[in-house]
């Protein structure tokens, strides 16, 4: 092909297909090392695992008399969350 004065050659499909891997892995890296280096939401996900462990030890010391209605209260919570 050609255009004024330079001659423009078509790559050939493979040539395509190596440069469309290529651009597609420099967009993942660069989407890694954003992901690596961007620590917005760590907090949120710090007291998420706060209130975990805290259920697990409250739930560890707490009566087994106790246990079932707490298992009752849950469920009927995860399935309130399930509807919405």
């Amino acid at each position: 092909m050609t255009y004024g004065h330079f001659s423009v050659a078509i790559p050939a499909p493979e040539l395509q297909d190596r440069c469309r891997k290529a651009a597609t892995m420099a967009l993942i890296r660069s989407w890694l090392k954003r992901l690596w280096l961007e620590d917005l939401g760590q907090d949120m996900i710090e007291y998420a695992l706060l209130a975990a462990t805290l259920v697990v030890v409250v739930a560890g010391v707490l009566p087994p008399s106790i246990m079932p209605s707490v298992s009752v209260i849950f469920s009927k919570l995860t399935s309130s969350f399930a509807l919405s």
